[in-house]
């Protein structure tokens, strides 16, 4: 082939990936001295190879070893600042997770002991409402269960205030015989 002839997409990504073959021991050591990590530098320069290779390479490159760091710190400068925004959201959600004592950080969620404690005691009281009557078990299913109000449940129901409060209070009674 001609040497002056047009740089074509296969002879400017074959150029670049030599530059690069040639350059690479040269772009971890750069890289690796601005994130402060061999590993990441390694990782990133792999990551400049992969977009040499599947990406439409430039036709007009006219410094191709420029062309690499330059590709190589957009990558680095879009992978950092993807980090942060994942610290700042790994933040945001620890902090509406847990609370602070004394400088210490509590989770406010129960611990698994404590969670399965509840769902047993749960169990224990749904198996204990079957001995009650359909209609007590129904008011105290939606008082309990569904946080209906007192009103909201005898509406439903088609029955009084009162009559509310009476299968609660039985129910309650049966379910503090039953209960540890």
């Amino acid at each position: 082939m001609d040497g002056d002839a047009p740089l074509t997409e296969e002879r400017g990504r074959a150029s670049l990936i030599a530059v690069y073959l040639e350059r690479r021991a040269d772009l971890e050591r750069f890289f690796a001295v601005r994130l402060r990590s061999a590993a990441a530098a390694e990782d990133l320069v792999q990551e400049i190879f992969v977009r040499l290779a599947s990406a439409d390479a430039p036709r007009d490159v006219h410094s191709p070893a420029a062309y690499l760091y330059r590709l190589g710190t957009n990558l680095m400068l879009d992978r950092l600042r993807g980090e942060r925004r994942a610290g700042r959201r790994e933040a945001a959600w620890q902090d509406t997770q847990t609370s602070r004592v004394n400088g210490e950080e509590v989770s406010s969620e129960p611990s698994a002991e404590t969670a399965l404690a509840a769902r047993q005691r749960l169990e224990l009281i749904r198996r204990s409402l079957g001995d009650l009557s359909p209609q007590t078990q129904r008011v105290f299913r939606m008082h309990k269960f569904e946080g209906m109000t007192h009103p909201q449940v005898a509406q439903t129901l088609g029955i009084s205030r009162s009559a509310v409060e009476k299968h609660m209070m039985a129910a309650l009674k049966h379910l503090a015989a039953r209960l540890p």
